[in-house]
């Protein structure tokens, strides 16, 4: 996995921001991603400055996609180790999540092609943008580009499963919508993007119904 490249420059951050200023940012890990201590004066709605400090941890952007096959109803998802789940209670840390990963310097789209044929094994003809969304903004830098895109049986390409040399083993799992919508429900969906597209596709459905 190569490093990420940092959404804005740290020296253009408080540019036209009249609101923040930066006071110190210091370096605290550059050991797999980037994690930095930042001090600043936030001016406040009644208009008193205030000193503050935080850290911020730093892994690039990213882009996830939901396989989506509207003919059949289905769509498809993964099931991976996710470390920070299991420290965090996950009993197995196994997570069901939709396809995504790191843009590592290409756009989103580039990005979202390949980890789906990487992961889940499927050619990804016409990808769409639906949104893009901070997921953990009090602590985390990343930005992440949503995407839904058809598919059908024929266009698994690949067995998937991710990359080894970058300790991946993916199970490739194809289900129901509803299904999917009831393990949201249920519990067995914890993983933040994948309920958002999945709640973005159901919703587009009902729409359509209607």
């Amino acid at each position: 996995m190569s490093r990420p490249v940092p959404a804005v420059p740290i020296a253009e951050l408080s540019a036209g921001a009249e609101h923040v200023k930066l006071l110190d940012v210091q370096l605290l890990s550059d050991n797999w991603y980037v994690l930095r201590k930042v001090s600043f004066s936030l001016r406040r709605r009644d208009g008193q400055w205030q000193t503050l400090s935080r850290e911020a941890y730093d892994r690039g952007n990213g882009a996830a996609l939901l396989l989506f096959d509207p003919r059949r109803g289905t769509v498809v998802l993964t099931r991976q180790f996710r470390l920070p789940a299991f420290l965090n209670g996950c009993a197995d840390g196994l997570l069901v999540e939709a396809c995504a990963g790191l843009l590592d310097g290409d756009d989103p789209e580039t990005c979202i092609r390949r980890e789906a044929q990487e992961e889940t094994g499927y050619r990804v003809r016409q990808p769409r943008k639906v949104f893009e969304a901070y997921m953990s903004p009090g602590s985390v830098t990343e930005k992440l580009h949503f995407f839904i895109a058809e598919y059908e049986p024929q266009d698994r390409v690949r067995a998937g499963g991710g990359l080894v040399n970058e300790g991946e083993d993916i199970e490739v799992i194809e289900m129901p919508l509803a299904e999917a919508l009831a393990g949201i429900a249920g519990g067995a969906i914890q993983d933040g993007k994948t309920i958002m597209l999945l709640q973005h596709v159901a919703l587009q459905q009902q729409f359509a119904t209607v």
